[in-house]
């Protein structure tokens, strides 16, 4: 027999509880590489594949659609879209990610097993993902720190000028794909950088396009993102006033060392 806690005081049974899903689309083949930016405190990581969507003129090729979150539909220039999108072109070897839709960390698991089915149906090979962190450091940290599984490591990393984070812990769509990384011949790697409260946080933005196009050799310039981001910046404040009022306070902030 039901709970009566399952009854609401009308007498009638409450629709069970239903955990959100995500499901992805996409017109074509994507690139064996996807570089991924969501929605997180600074919007670091956001405001650098947003740039790079803009600099590198990729198309809109797919979307990722979410039931059972709160809605959000961000629109531009009167046209409305979908808060989750991939963008590719024929001519450049990524495919981008972008999520304006802000997950929180205990959903991330299920937003990313359903990207990496995504990924595993159309043989995307790596996951970059660009990411700020909101932790107490000094001048020097104000650069790109990598943490990385073995194969991503070998393939991207050996060379490059991008040290290792020291320690800590992930959680949320960042550690399920780092986790399914460890464990597949995925490769992952998640470039994070030291973010501070405004959003966007412009030079966190340039430090993640800088270390993302060296190891991809993308032609993409970061000088201008200090004035592309001023052109969006208004609709970025709205976004992260709407993180903060959804995510508790310092919640990152003991991920990293």
């Amino acid at each position: 027999m039901p709970d009566a806690a399952d009854r609401p005081n009308d007498g009638t049974r409450r629709p069970p509880d239903r955990r959100p899903t995500f499901n992805v689309t996409h017109e074509s083949t994507p690139s064996e590489t996807l570089i991924a930016g969501f929605s997180a405190y600074g919007l670091a990581g956001l405001t650098a594949v947003d740039y790079l969507i803009e600099r590198l003129e990729l198309e809109v090729r797919g979307h990722v659609t979410a039931e059972g979150l709160p809605s959000i539909t961000p629109f531009q220039k009167g046209r409305p879209r979908h808060p989750t999108r991939l963008y590719s072109a024929d001519d450049v070897d990524v495919t981008v990610l972008v999520s304006e839709q802000f997950v929180p960390s205990v959903l991330g698991e299920s937003l990313a097993t359903s990207v990496l089915e995504w990924t595993a149906a159309n043989d995307v090979d790596e996951v970059a993902v660009l990411s700020g962190v909101p932790i107490p450091h000094g001048p020097d940290a104000h650069r790109t720190f990598y943490v990385a599984t073995d194969d991503y490591r070998e393939t991207r990393l050996t060379d490059a000028d991008v040290p290792p984070m020291e320690s800590g812990f992930l959680d949320g769509v960042n550690a399920a794909l780092l986790e399914r990384g460890m464990e597949s011949p995925l490769g992952v790697g998640l470039f994070v950088t030291p973010v501070h409260a405004q959003a966007p946080d412009v030079e966190a933005a340039v430090r993640l396009v800088e270390t993302v196009t060296d190891l991809y050799d993308l032609d993409v310039d970061a000088g201008p993102l200090e004035t592309f981001a001023a052109e969006i910046r208004r609709h970025y404040e709205d976004l992260a006033e709407r993180i903060e009022e959804r995510e508790p306070e310092g919640t990152y902030d003991r991920m990293y060392m």
